[in-house]
């Protein structure tokens, strides 16, 4: 047996269940059934990962907060997890796309199929971080299925020589990435539904944790009102539907008012949602949320 062989022995994410070994057999009903038993277990194998998840997010926000960024690393699916939830923050939380980053081994082509061997190279994970400019303030977070991926320790052995926070997002525990990072998120998700696959089983619990990074990080951050977008950037007619019914629910104003609010506001919500609450006008709204460092609720109490 090879060194590899030997290694992928012991990974449960490449393990065959035996109760899906004949699942060729099964009709279309009993296949759906199968998946959605095999994902059942999913919430509580994160659940186990309750205080690293915690203070993963603690981390991420005290960085952000010093004007850091929340970068993604990883390969193939996991790598690609990585890019979607960060492009999807901007647009619902008013960011800068600079502050939440994924980057994927083997460039923006991985991102739409597969680039061969990119997951091998150490150094590509290490310039990447050289080339993002990592620094004290910022957290990278490794994401690889296995907990071996060259090209995420690499990534993250550069991170910590340049003082950044790291965490290891895996589905194996003891892994080599879980060692290489400060905290280690190993959601333990066993074999999948086709052995090997991990696009399914560990690629969906990688999306659960990584929305809870992001997500609990802006709430904390003062992106939300409650759990209203505040901070919604209306870059299409649906959205900018939304950001009216976003300070009608925050308010109790008819759509007309919001609607007026907003374009005071320069379709700014948060702005929008203060103005009408305290009765000012969108200098005075602005100056308000900026002394409150843009915690909406923090700016009305004051």
């Amino acid at each position: 047996m090879s060194d590899l062989s030997r290694i992928l022995s012991t990974l449960t994410t490449e393990a065959a269940n035996p109760e899906w070994a004949e699942i060729d057999t099964w009709p279309t009903p009993r296949l759906v059934e199968g998946m959605i038993a095999a994902d059942a277990g999913l919430y509580e194998a994160i659940a186990a990962c309750t205080d690293a998840i915690t203070a993963a997010i603690d981390g991420i926000v005290a960085r952000l907060g010093r004007g850091g960024r929340l970068i993604y690393i990883g390969a193939g699916t996991a790598g690609r997890m990585g890019v979607l939830d960060a492009s999807e923050i901007p647009p619902t939380y008013g960011t800068d796309p600079s502050l939440v980053v994924g980057v994927i081994a083997g460039g923006e082509e991985a991102v739409r199929r597969a680039v061969e061997n990119a997951e091998d190279d150490v150094a590509a994970g290490a310039l990447a971080m050289v080339e993002l400019g990592v620094g004290e303030a910022d957290t990278v977070v490794g994401i690889a299925s296995s907990g071996r991926t060259p090209y995420v320790l690499g990534a993250l052995e550069e991170a910590g020589r340049r003082g950044a926070l790291r965490v290891g997002l895996t589905n194996n525990a003891g892994s080599p990435v879980g060692a290489a990072a400060d905290i280690a998120i190993e959601v333990v998700v066993g074999p999948e539904f086709i052995a090997g696959s991990t696009r399914l089983r560990s690629g969906t619990s990688q999306k659960l944790v990584l929305n809870m990074l992001s997500t609990c990080a802006m709430v904390r951050l003062g992106k939300t009102y409650g759990n209203l977008m505040a901070d919604l950037r209306a870059t299409n007619e649906k959205l900018r539907v939304r950001s009216v019914r976003t300070v009608v629910a925050a308010t109790g104003v008819t759509e007309v008012e919001a609607a007026a609010a907003l374009e005071s506001s320069g379709g700014a919500v948060k702005t929008a949602i203060f103005m009408v609450v305290a009765g000012v006008d969108a200098p005075h709204a602005r100056a308000r949320l900026d002394a409150a460092g843009g915690h909406l609720r923090e700016a009305l109490l004051t």
